[in-house]
């Protein structure tokens, strides 16, 4: 019996082209013109049923692009990378490696920059309660259902699932 496709798989394909395409800008016009016909194919086959994701916005792209690449690394209090990171510091550096200047602490992203307004898109930071020593959690999302965290001492950058129950979520880069 043919096995069906997981629902929202052409949803991942479509972040992951994203992000591609975004890291392959000195040939941008080429890559363009594959990503836009896999992009046209996912969406005629993607069932009529599931949310529409928005690609993420160039800046957008760069940011989880980076985030993504830090993943195994070590968590360190206050570590802004490259060789180790706290979770504030990992969304930091994600932005400026995008370009964009944001707040340095969760606390400060959460108080700082524009509130979502409706779904997450990949780029967003989701704010949690957190034991910690600033009372404050961050992670980024990188994808439907997906973000990226410096959650802890001994734990290592990782992608997880977005949990419930965040404080807030901010938009960087001005985007809406």
């Amino acid at each position: 019996m043919p096995r069906r496709p997981a629902p929202g798989g052409g949803l991942a394909i479509l972040v992951v082209a994203t992000v591609l395409a975004v890291l392959a800008a000195p040939h941008a016009r080429t890559v363009r013109g594959l990503v836009a016909g896999a992009v046209a194919g996912v969406a005629s086959a993607a069932p009529s049923n599931l949310p529409a994701l928005r690609p993420p916005d160039r800046g957008a792209a760069r940011a989880v692009a980076f985030a993504i690449a830090q993943q195994g690394k070590p968590y360190r209090w206050g570590a802004e990378g490259p060789g180790a990171f706290d979770c504030s510091g990992l969304t930091f550096a994600a932005w400026r490696a995008a370009g964009v200047a944001i707040p340095r602490t969760a606390a400060g992203q959460l108080a700082g920059l524009p509130q979502v307004r409706g779904r997450l898109r990949p780029g967003d930071l989701v704010i949690y309660r957190s034991r910690g020593p600033s009372r404050r959690h961050v992670a980024m999302v990188v994808g439907p259902g997906r973000m990226v965290e410096a959650l802890g001492r001994g734990i290592p950058v990782r992608s997880t699932t977005i949990r419930g129950g965040y404080l807030g979520a901010v938009r960087p880069g001005g985007r809406q």
